[in-house]
């Protein structure tokens, strides 16, 4: 069988509460499309039902493959599952979807020829924010703009959860992460970037979500040590 020309990875850690809106959506809106596609969802470990959720759809959904780790960590979760995937294209994206699930084809070809990687921005013309407060998005600008000035200059927002990686630069990219936490965007992005890879923002409809597990201030204080974590690493050459 051929390879999926779209790999769906959907890190999930105590979802149960989202995750079977979020696979139903996922299995109608992939089926109607004209392209091969595969979904990953790596759960680890969640202390509610999730796992029990997904070995149920797993039995249902048609290239539904399910990875569970006994680790915690959202970087964790996507790395797993993007050198796991098998499509030339290799999309994460949250549980929540606070990005409508019809935007997944403005990542990638046709829409994007010759894509390397596109990231989804709350930034920039043509995106708009839903309902967040405006205390949350001063907050998260504020740690974007460091990682900006930082580590990758020229990227408006890292943290937004839909990135699409081509397959080879996935598996060069994600087999050097080193990060398990929410800061792991910022390295992958900062090795891409280091590697000369065309890194794309796609501006997008995004939706607040009330239920989002980022503690605001203790996150934005561990992913602002991270920042200097990522440089530590590189000089040692870890990125090499």
């Amino acid at each position: 069988m051929k390879n999926p020309f779209l790999s769906l990875i959907l890190p999930a850690h105590n979802e149960e509460q989202r995750l079977s809106s979020c696979l139903e959506n996922v299995a109608d809106f992939l089926g109607k499309q004209d392209y091969f596609s595969e979904v990953l969802v790596v759960e680890n470990a969640s202390s509610d039902k999730t796992l029990e959720i997904a070995r149920g759809y797993a039995k249902d959904i048609k290239n539904l493959r399910l990875i569970h780790l006994d680790e915690r960590g959202k970087g964790l979760a996507v790395q797993t599952g993007m050198l796991a995937a098998k499509g030339e294209y290799r999309f994460f994206a949250d549980v929540d979807f606070s990005m409508p699930i019809d935007e997944i084809n403005r990542f990638f070809p046709p829409v994007v020829p010759n894509a390397q990687i596109t990231i989804a921005s709350r930034e920039g013309p043509g995106a708009v924010r839903y309902g967040e407060p405006a205390f949350r998005h001063f907050t998260g600008r504020v740690f974007n703009s460091l990682v900006k000035f930082t580590i990758v200059p020229g990227l408006q927002d890292t943290q937004c959860g839909f990135k699409c990686f081509r397959h080879d630069i996935a598996e060069e990219i994600f087999s050097r992460q080193t990060m398990t936490g929410w800061s792991f965007d910022a390295e992958v992005l900062f090795i891409a970037i280091k590697r000369k890879y065309k890194v794309l923002e796609i501006p997008i409809p995004w939706y607040f979500n009330p239920d989002s597990k980022v503690r605001l201030f203790k996150d934005s204080v561990l992913m602002a040590l991270d920042i200097l974590t990522i440089h530590h690493n590189d000089q040692l050459g870890k990125y090499a």
